[in-house]
């Protein structure tokens, strides 16, 4: 309900976005109580999946990721790595500038390669990636490139996607993103 009553929404059926949220939590929750996950990092990785669930829905439906979800998204993952310390929240800041900033010169380079979503995203993602570790921040790109080049390659392959379509990165950004942060926080 919350991404139709976004600027240009997008209609997701229930409960396909609610059941995706309550999973990754409680995979985090799990992690925490049963595993190595520390407490302060907890708040961190459900924001982490509820936006990774919101903005990979609409990128999928629609091919866009909306500012109503990227642009706030960079305050609220430093809110939500304060607890971590300055230091974490320092990186944080370093680290959304050179994700960005590395996005950002591929759109440029190649505008059909990337969109302007994916840069604006890639700013939250690469505050909480520096925030779990420096190494955290180009594995969790290349991730996200393969895991595109995957989705690209089996959709070719099985006649979903022709060589050339079109194909969403923000979901793989994200599922990387909270793969990665998940394990850099819990080692």
């Amino acid at each position: 309900m919350l991404l139709a009553r976004l600027r240009r929404g997008a209609r997701v059926p229930p409960p396909w976005c609610e059941l995706a949220v309550g999973g990754l939590w409680a995979v985090s929750a799990v992690h925490w109580v049963y595993g190595p996950l520390a407490a302060r990092w907890l708040p961190v990785l459900l924001g982490l999946g509820w936006l990774a669930v919101a903005a990979a829905a609409v990128d999928l439906r629609h091919r866009r990721l909306p500012d109503a979800l990227t642009l706030p998204a960079l305050p609220a993952a430093l809110v939500l790595l304060a607890p971590l310390g300055g230091q974490a929240v320092l990186r944080g800041m370093l680290g959304a500038v050179v994700l960005a900033g590395v996005h950002a010169a591929i759109h440029f380079a190649a505008p059909r390669a990337m969109g302007a979503g994916d840069v604006k995203l890639a700013g939250p993602l690469g505050a909480v990636l520096a925030a779990s570790s420096w190494p955290a921040v180009p594995l969790g790109a290349v991730v996200a490139a393969l895991l595109t080049a995957l989705v690209a390659t089996l959709g070719v392959t099985v006649g979903l996607l022709a060589r050339g379509d079109a194909l969403p990165h923000g979901p793989s950004m994200l599922a990387a993103g909270w793969l990665v942060v998940a394990g850099a926080a819990a080692g």
